[in-house]
């Protein structure tokens, strides 16, 4: 089935990108629970599955809103007001929600799934009281699975929408929507999207069209539509194959110079989010002089701590990505 959705000049001129975490929280916890293993994301999934079990998020609302296939609800992925919303912009916005949206997205679920598990179903009776633990477990959830991997993950998002951009600038918007996917297709002033089983109409998505790059979308993209909002077509970002690779340290001798061999040492071992106690198993120096030098690293803006229960994990920063990428 081909679902088309007819363009008109305006509609072009308010075309645009946003790059959304929300988009990548609903996408990558289900792809943590589904189970399976991911032939790029294995990496992250086996460090990020366990610390999900836990911390019981598994089991938690978004275990029944995030079903393993279909719909999620349209209400937590508002429309993103700009090009690159926080995510507590985006939560301030699902707790603004509306109780007739949250419980029509929830009937839509209910219908799909054939039922609602318990919390989903207390949420559909009391949506202003539910709305804001639905926004603390998504919180957690963030801060466990995809804020120690954010500057990496931005990283590749903002680096495709530079590529589009350029795209749009050397060969124009036609080109730019028929490279996005091998379902997608621009034709004679229409957007067409290849075996999407529901209808479009400029009835139910506004006016324009935003465009999210997001790394755990799967081979298709996905799309929201609601009335008075553009339709909002989230697709896999360029680069996702690389997003994992380890660095190589080649190159780091001047950096050391700089920085010293420690902390150097340290920066490259963080090319996946560590504790103190995994450091010094991979490196064999003391817990002590680690986090020392990881509090000078952090005051730097070079790494980052993320809480995991009585944990610390440490992450590098989008600074130190630019820096260590420097040295290649």
């Amino acid at each position: 089935m081909v679902a088309e959705l007819v363009f008109s000049v305006r509609d072009l001129a308010q075309m645009r990108f946003a790059v959304s975490p929300m988009w990548e929280v609903g996408p990558s916890f289900r792809l943590l629970s589904s189970g399976s293993v991911h032939p790029v994301h294995r990496p992250w999934t086996e460090q990020v599955r366990p610390r999900l079990a836990a911390a019981g998020l598994d089991r938690g609302w978004l275990a029944e809103l995030v079903p393993p296939s279909g719909y999620v609800p349209d209400f937590l992925n508002p429309t993103p007001s700009g090009p690159a919303p926080t995510l507590a912009a985006e939560l301030d916005r699902i707790l603004a929600a509306r109780t007739e949206q949250v419980r029509h997205d929830l009937e839509h679920l209910r219908f799909e799934q054939g039922g609602l598990g318990p919390r989903a179903q207390a949420l559909h009776t009391e949506p202003q009281t539910h709305l804001a633990k639905v926004t603390e477990e998504i919180q957690h959830y963030w801060q466990i699975a995809l804020a120690p991997y954010w500057a990496r993950i931005r990283a590749v998002l903002d680096a495709d929408v530079s590529h589009r951009a350029r795209q749009v600038a050397e060969r124009g918007t036609a080109h730019l929507l028929n490279d996005l996917h091998t379902s997608v297709r621009w034709d004679d002033d229409t957007l067409r999207l290849l075996r999407r089983p529901k209808a479009l109409s400029r009835h139910t998505a506004g006016q324009g069209l935003l465009l999210i790059p997001s790394v755990f979308t799967g081979p298709a993209p996905f799309t929201r539509v609601a009335p008075a909002d553009p339709l909002q077509l989230a697709y896999p970002a360029r680069g996702i194959g690389s997003l994992w690779e380890q660095r190589s340290t080649a190159g780091t001798a001047a950096l050391a110079t700089v920085l010293g061999r420690t902390r150097t040492l340290l920066l490259t071992e963080l090319g996946h989010p560590a504790s103190t106690t995994e450091l010094a198993r991979r490196t064999g120096l003391s817990q002590a002089g680690i986090s020392q030098n990881l509090t000078a690293l952090r005051d730097a803006g070079l790494v980052s701590a993320h809480r995991f229960g009585r944990s610390v994990l440490y992450a590098r920063t989008a600074v130190a990505e630019s820096v260590l990428d420097a040295c290649q």
